[in-house]
């Protein structure tokens, strides 16, 4: 797959003190509620070792680590120094210092051994790396034999009206808002545009089948403002 432009991580760096709050306010809440729907999609068996790509201020591996019994530890790995300096403070205020690690880390080239989680995860980040097609192979080498990816991304709704008032918010105002609350409009402008043209749906599923992955599905959520992507590695 083609090399996709990459955010410099110091832009995140920029609107990282600003980037939960906006998170929130932008999405009406319900990005909490997309991550947490990304819990029922993990393996129902016990001991999960996660690996949570593009962890961001690490939302997404506190949700997995809170809510769900059968995960043992999650590793976040991200660009941004002051991403993950929030999320550690935010994982040490939530006691779950023993169980969560976040370390400075590329999603297209994870210092991890072969085989290594049960589990891997990345929300809202796959269409910031470099290149989706060497990211995506990374995540397979990493994943134990049967192991899951879970990907929680931004698509397009298929009805027209909705896609159309979607991309409304998401062209104008997102940047709009995001901007003058951030102090930093091209930032927002970046994340609307990404959101857009990263394929989403059949094109993503494609993509996962050419790093080799099996049994990749789409469920979309909010009449398809985002989806949650399942694949596995070598179902025996």
């Amino acid at each position: 797959m083609a090399e996709r432009m990459h955010p410099i991580p110091a832009m995140f760096d920029r609107i990282a003190y600003r980037y939960d709050f906006l998170n929130r306010f932008l999405s009406f809440g319900q990005d909490m509620i997309w991550r947490k729907k990304v819990g029922d999609y993990l393996p129902i068996h016990d001991n999960l070792h996660v690996l949570d790509l593009a962890t961001g201020t690490g939302d997404l591996a506190i949700s997995l680590m809170s809510n769900h019994a059968n995960v043992t530890d999650v590793v976040g790995l991200d660009l941004s120094e002051n991403m993950l300096e929030i999320g550690k403070s935010k994982i040490t205020k939530a006691n779950l210092s023993n169980c969560i690690q976040l370390r400075r880390g590329d999603a297209a080239h994870i210092e991890m051994g072969d085989n290594s989680f049960e589990v891997i995860t990345i929300a809202f980040g796959i269409r910031n790396v470099t290149n989706v097609g060497l990211a995506l192979s990374e995540m397979y080498r990493c994943l134990k034999m049967n192991g899951r990816l879970i990907v929680l991304e931004f698509s397009l709704p298929s009805n027209r009206l909705i896609r159309a008032l979607y991309l409304f918010y998401f062209r104008y105002w997102l940047p709009l808002f995001g901007g003058m609350i951030s102090g930093d409009k091209s930032a927002y402008h970046y994340l609307n545009q990404s959101a857009e043209k990263f394929p989403h749906g059949e094109a993503f599923l494609e993509c996962l089948g050419q790093a080799g992955f099996k049994n990749a599905k789409a469920h979309p959520f909010t009449f398809g403002v985002v989806s949650i992507y399942v694949a596995e590695k070598d179902v025996a």
